[in-house]
């Protein structure tokens, strides 16, 4: 999957090249949606406008785009592709002096930085992954593990995403990892054995939460891997729905953010800018409104309650947690191999 993967609240659009043109002197590549001017207004502030974006659809294009001379200024990707995009050369290292608020960034999210010899990704938006359920049919007990997902009880009744990095997630966790960027291979074989021992239980791989939640809300899925935006979105339905971040094992944080591009022909200056107004506590409460939290925990605490933050799926937890970080591109490509190989049977 794409995009979509990290971020099921935005909807992806095709690759195009058209900008929306405003402040010439910063343009931000960017998955649509992310335009929207709530979440920069610190920008705004300063600047008079917002960046000029421009839209990708999804990762993979975008790094061939700039592959092929597209001179964009900054770049919102996911953690996931953060090693590939350094080791190509098409991004440098972000100042962190120049960003105020990296000290407050949540701790789960930085982990270790890529490249060696730098901060080249700096998270700005988060979300969840972990057990949703239906309370109505299974009850509690039975999801305090995330050995549901190999309990014969519910064969036919799960579904995992279709998406390498949230199943690999899972049985990072199900197997006792919680950091995969050290994972031995011990800890990915026996991370994928675990994945193919729970294939049989499932009836599908879903790819986008709108699916996910027809299958919840129709019976036919009892349990699943999701996304935090499934949460919500089921209760304001009024559908039967609970969300399990606190099993025995933990659960899962995806993130996305952004990287500084080498050639970029605008200001350097704008850059941080920018940045600093993603991170600002004026952006919390709409990020937040669109299913996401910001990587700004200091700013994260001080906008937002504890139950809003639960009820959108992202309150604190006191479980092991895998944060999605980026991984060695050997061991990403590895999981991608074995995962599509478990999806077809073997």
């Amino acid at each position: 999957m794409n995009r979509t993967t990290y971020l099921g609240a935005v909807s992806v659009l095709v690759l195009t090249t058209a900008a929306t043109a405003q402040d010439a002197d910063l343009l931000v590549f960017d998955y649509s949606g992310f335009e929207d001017p709530a979440f920069h207004q610190d920008y705004i502030a300063a600047h008079g406008d917002s960046p000029t974006f421009s839209f990708f659809g999804d990762e993979d294009e975008a790094f061939q785009k700039i592959r092929a001379g597209f001179a964009a200024d900054v770049t919102h990707i996911c953690a996931g592709s953060v090693s590939k995009w350094t080791e190509s050369g098409i991004i440098e290292p972000w100042d962190t002096a120049r960003i105020p608020a990296y000290a407050d960034l949540d701790s789960n999210l930085t982990g270790t930085d890529v490249g060696g010899d730098g901060t080249y990704f700096i998270p700005t938006d988060f979300g969840s992954t972990a057990i949703a359920y239906n309370p109505d049919q299974v009850p509690a007990e039975d999801v305090a593990s995330l050995n549901v997902f190999t309990n014969p009880a519910y064969a036919g009744r799960l579904t995992l995403p279709d998406n390498v990095d949230d199943a690999y997630a899972l049985a990072y966790l199900a197997t006792g990892v919680d950091n995969w960027t050290t994972a031995t291979d011990a800890q990915f074989e026996a991370a994928s054995d675990w994945l193919r021992a729970v294939h049989p239980n499932l009836r599908t791989y879903w790819t986008d939460p709108a699916e996910l939640a027809q299958l919840l809300a129709s019976g036919e899925i009892l349990v699943s891997w999701a996304w935090n935006e499934t949460y919500p979105t089921m209760v304001e339905e009024g559908r039967p729905i609970a969300f399990q971040r606190e099993a025995a094992e933990g659960s899962s944080l995806w993130l996305c953010g952004y990287v500084n591009m080498a050639k970029g022909q605008g200001s350097e200056d704008k850059a941080y800018d920018y940045i600093n107004a993603m991170l600002a506590e004026s952006s919390v409460l709409p990020l937040l409104d669109a299913g996401y939290g910001s990587s700004n925990a200091a700013a994260l605490t001080s906008e937002v309650t504890a139950d809003d933050l639960e009820a959108s799926g992202l309150g604190v937890i006191d479980v092991p947690v895998l944060a999605q970080l980026p991984m060695s591109n050997e061991l990403r490509e590895r999981q991608a191999e074995t995962f599509e190989l478990i999806k077809a049977g073997f």
